[in-house]
């Protein structure tokens, strides 16, 4: 079967690289396989992650580029001399430029942990979402998977899924929740909803 060739880009821990590597090796994700890992922070566990899956990874980085736009350069390269078809920002702290995004135009999604469009868009990333969740008072939260545009979360939306804000929750307590209950579920769907889309019209990418 032909498979989409689906690039995971990471900046941390990759708890969310580990959703979709375990989907892979349960057969949830079949439209996509993911052949390339990168990072743009050295170090990061989830290379470790992928190397133990056998995936190949790649670190860049904006001070070995020289600039920006030297590293957006330099991660187009590897993509597309990969033949990569889907890409999918799992906590990737690095905002995109209008003409990288554009190049990848319905070909890259990211998950954020909150229902958008609540906190969400530039300064709301990892535990700053959570801890204004509940800096408002807001009884549901939940992750969101979207196309990735030149807008900080503003591509649109494919999946979402609520997560009750419980009493005495802290930002380290939620963001678990709801990376258990919501973001570890839907992003390996999405990324096979995408997947098996891009297989069915190649014309999208190709």
């Amino acid at each position: 079967m032909n498979k989409i060739r689906i690039a995971v880009l990471v900046s941390g821990g990759g708890t969310n690289l580990q959703a979709l590597i375990d989907a892979q090796a349960k057969g949830s994700l079949q439209s996509g396989e993911i052949a390339l890992v990168v990072s743009n922070k050295p170090g990061a566990y989830a290379l470790e992650r992928a190397k133990r899956a056998g995936i190949e990874t790649l670190t860049l980085t904006r001070t070995d580029c020289g600039s920006q736009e030297g590293f957006e350069t330099a991660l187009m390269e590897a993509l597309d001399s990969r033949k990569i078809g889907l890409i999918v920002l799992a906590g990737f702290m690095s905002i995109l430029s209008a003409s990288f995004t554009g190049h990848y135009e319905n070909r890259m999604i990211n998950i954020h942990p909150s229902l958008i469009p609540s906190f969400c868009g530039k300064g709301y990333y990892g535990l700053r979402v959570h801890e204004a969740a509940l800096a408002y008072g807001v009884k549901v939260t939940g992750a969101t998977v979207h196309y990735v545009n030149e807008v900080p979360d503003g591509g649109k939306i494919l999946l979402q899924k609520a997560v009750s804000v419980e009493p005495g929750d802290t930002p380290e307590t939620l963001q678990r929740r709801v990376m258990e209950q919501a973001e570890w579920r839907i992003l390996p769907e999405a990324a096979e909803m995408v997947s098996a889309k891009l297989l069915n019209d190649k014309e999208n990418w190709i």
